[in-house]
């Protein structure tokens, strides 16, 4: 088989091209270039063969032209469906004279794997008829990993827009040409795809806030500056007139001192900028009620334990000014008075983990030494993700109420509130509790007072606060209220129980006379509570089992002996002791007998002498 080649072209012995001098100039200069390009120049003839390779292509295979001229791609172990694309594309233009363009992905002998591009056409002979097919390729895998980079970044551009609502426009210093994306056109109230120029851009910025916009583009085109362009404003829109706050940044760019340039982005930050008014205007609010109110406002911070906040009642109730306040809850529990201190401790734990909590308590005030009784109301403020970054409380002085308050116990709201108003209308304090567990739990620290029972709904709950404040030795005197349907043995019931009077219900007209007359006398026996009567209030408060303890140490157990009585271990008699203490607020041992004597508890007289050794 005769193999074309352009040497043997020049040497002018090719029959189908005939010998000539300036032909073969020509021909040697053509393969002159085509050696000197670094693109892939072959050609095959009717038969699948490299008639002619470059040294481009000579390289990629690493072989001489004699090695490879006259090969086929099966003899060049060109893969099969490679093969296969290729023996075609050489037969089509064989019969047609077409062009061929494509792109496959080949790994050469070599190991140089890579994305080629090529075209591919005919050579004519004198005839017209296709002698040779040509082709030239180039390696495209540096363009193909740059382009797949751009689609990526452009992705991730598109991705990040549509998530924070980002619009992108550009801008001709030169000629004013305005590009916007459709979200900007959005921002101006525009609908997609509205035309822009420079006019409607300037019409659409609020009044106001024009003059700042205009120097601020003056400002990112001067080529002394740096280009950059950062600024807020209003937009009214266009067709719906809504007012938008547009933050918007970008930046010039500059050939030989000009401006020449320009991008930027543009978001609506309206949301944020609406929330951030109604937070500074609900801020107003509070700030104007906490400093008027006459209760004190406080805000804390449970991670430091910092107080970050009081209103202005603080100096009326510590008789203070605000900025010698303690400045940490810890500091400020030194101003609870001792007895009052371990369950403001706890109350405030409460709120901590979440719990909205109403304690009352004593201060003994650090100027003057005065003795002020508090309730707080105290409450977590929550996250959005329902953790508590702060703690809050409105604490009200109760001093004032330590005479003439009426503690009203009713199973009914609506009869506790006309009671209440009954007893406000005779000049007296009223407090409503809505169940006698209620009551109960703080009986043992409500200012001294008369305390008014409904049984009318709730009999035997009722009852169960008589018994309760008596047995826990809480002076506070109780008038029990009935209605007609009670007899003779509920009366009996009530006053075994520990009630001071008892009233039937007989005549709503009377009831104010009747409630009048009773609780004056009532108040009349109201004396303070002694300190044996808090202790006893105190430890009325203890489990059994903690009872059980606390009578186990003053009889002088050791944690062995009292464990081998109760049947429990000693190291479980130590976390009880420990409670205990905790409750009573007792420093040492010592101080928990104390405290136990003088509620009354006492070791049996011969409970020494049957512990004497033998």
């Amino acid at each position: 088989m005769k193999e074309y080649s352009l040497a043997a072209t020049a040497r002018g012995d090719d029959p189908l091209y005939g010998a000539g001098e300036t032909l073969a100039r020509q021909v040697r200069f053509l393969e002159a270039n085509l050696s000197a390009i670094p693109d892939y120049v072959y050609a095959f003839d009717r038969h699948h063969r490299f008639a002619y390779a470059n040294p481009a292509m000579l390289g990629l295979f690493g072989l001489t032209s004699k090695e490879m001229l006259g090969k086929s791609f099966a003899d060049l172990n060109y893969p099969a469906d490679l093969a296969t694309l290729l023996t075609g594309h050489i037969d089509q233009i064989f019969a047609n004279g077409a062009t061929i363009e494509n792109e496959v992905f080949y790994r050469s002998p070599t190991g140089h794997a890579a994305y080629f591009s090529y075209v591919w056409g005919p050579v004519l002979g004198l005839d017209g008829a296709v002698e040779l097919v040509i082709g030239v390729s180039r390696d495209t895998s540096e363009r193909r990993v740059f382009e797949e980079a751009l689609r990526t970044s452009e992705a991730r551009l598109r991705a990040a827009t549509e998530l924070v609502g980002i619009g992108i426009y550009a801008w001709d210093p030169r000629t004013g040409a305005l590009d916007w994306d459709d979200r900007v056109r959005a921002m101006w109230g525009l609908p997609a795809g509205t035309p822009i120029d420079e006019a409607l851009f300037e019409e659409g910025i609020h009044p106001d806030d024009q003059p700042r916009v205009r120097t601020a583009i003056a400002a990112c085109v001067d080529p002394t500056g740096d280009g950059s362009y950062a600024v807020e404003y209003r937009v009214i829109g266009r067709d719906d007139g809504i007012v938008r706050h547009i933050a918007t940044s970008g930046r010039t760019t500059f050939e030989n001192g000009c401006a020449t340039g320009f991008i930027g982005a543009a978001i609506d930050v309206t949301a944020r900028r609406n929330a951030e008014a109604a937070v500074r205007v609900s801020e107003a609010r509070f700030t104007s009620f906490a400093e008027h109110s006459s209760n004190l406002l406080w805000i804390g911070d449970p991670a430091t334990g910092a107080i970050l906040y009081r209103s202005a009642a603080f100096e009326r109730i510590w008789g203070i000014p605000r900025e010698d306040g303690a400045r940490f809850i810890e500091q400020w529990l030194e101003d609870v008075h001792p007895d009052d201190r371990s369950q403001v401790v706890h109350a405030l734990a409460s709120v901590g983990a979440g719990e909205v909590t109403q304690f009352e308590y004593r201060i003994i005030r650090p100027g003057d030494g005065a003795v002020r009784r508090l309730r707080d109301t105290s409450f977590p403020i929550l996250e959005e993700d329902g953790a508590v970054t702060r703690i809050g409380g409105i604490v009200e002085d109760l001093t004032q109420d330590d005479s003439g308050q009426v503690y009203i116990v009713s199973a009914k709201a609506l009869e506790a509130r006309r009671l209440a108003g009954v007893v406000r209308s005779m000049g007296y304090r009223a407090r409503t509790f809505e169940s006698a567990a209620a009551f109960l739990d703080i009986a043992a620290i409500l200012a001294p007072g008369c305390v008014l029972v409904d049984l009318r709904r709730a009999k035997p709950e009722g009852l169960s606060v008589l018994r309760e404040l008596k047995a826990r030795a809480i002076a506070l005197p109780c008038i029990v209220l009935d209605g007609t349907a009670a007899d003779l043995m509920s009366a009996v019931a009530a006053m075994k129980a520990g009630a001071t009077d008892y009233i039937i219900v007989d005549n709503e007209g009377a009831l104010h006379t009747s409630l009048s007359n009773v609780i004056a006398e009532c108040f009349a026996a109201v004396r303070p509570v002694s300190r044996d009567e808090n202790a006893s209030a105190r430890i009325a408060r203890l489990t059994p089992r903690e009872r059980e303890v606390l009578l186990g140490l003053v009889e002088g157990d050791t944690d062995k002996m009292l464990g081998k009585k109760l049947g429990i271990s000693p190291r479980t008699i130590e976390l009880h002791r420990a409670q205990v203490m905790n409750r009573l607020n007792a420093g040492n041992l010592a101080e928990l007998i104390q405290f136990a004597l003088a509620a009354g508890i006492s070791p049996p007289c011969d409970s020494h002498a049957a512990r004497k050794p033998t």
